[in-house]
Formats: C-alpha cells, sequence, structure tokens
C-alpha cells in the first residue's frame, strides 16, 4: 500500500491508500482485510482507475485514547 493520508472529522478518523497497479483484487482484498482485522478500519469507499490504480478510502471511529503514547491511560 501506498499514500497512505490520514484525516480527523468529528467522530470518524480517515484514511486514504492507492494500491498500485497490478496488485491482483484478491491481493487488494486480503490487504485491505488486514487493515480490518488488526486496526479497525473499515471500507468507505473504493475507486478502481483504467490503468488499475486502486483508490481507497477507509474509515473507523475515533476512540477516546487514539491520541495517546504507548502505555499511557487515561
Amino acid at each position: 500500500m501506498t499514500n497512505v493520508e490520514a484525516v480527523v472529522d468529528g467522530d470518524w478518523e480517515y484514511r486514504r491508500v492507492q494500491l498500485p497497479p497490478g496488485v491482483s483484487r484478491i491481493s487488494a482484498a486480503v490487504q485491505l482485510s488486514i487493515q480490518a482485522e488488526f486496526s479497525g478500519w473499515e471500507l468507505s469507499n473504493v475507486r478502481l482507475f483504467s490503468d488499475g490504480t486502486r483508490k481507497v478510502l477507509l474509515r473507523r471511529r475515533r476512540s477516546l485514547a487514539s491520541g495517546l503514547l504507548p502505555g499511557l491511560s487515561i
């Protein structure tokens, strides 16, 4: 995955991901499933371009502790 960019909007956190041409649909699905399983992201939008590039928008609900350093608690 390349060109990762995160945006915070209210209660949601969004992340744009670009998958390069040549990545198969199955491989893209596996990569996105791993993000969903281990990082809590869900699929918001996918755009497939004629050159094979996929631009994906992932989202997840912001948690109260998301901005804290590891090991710190509220």
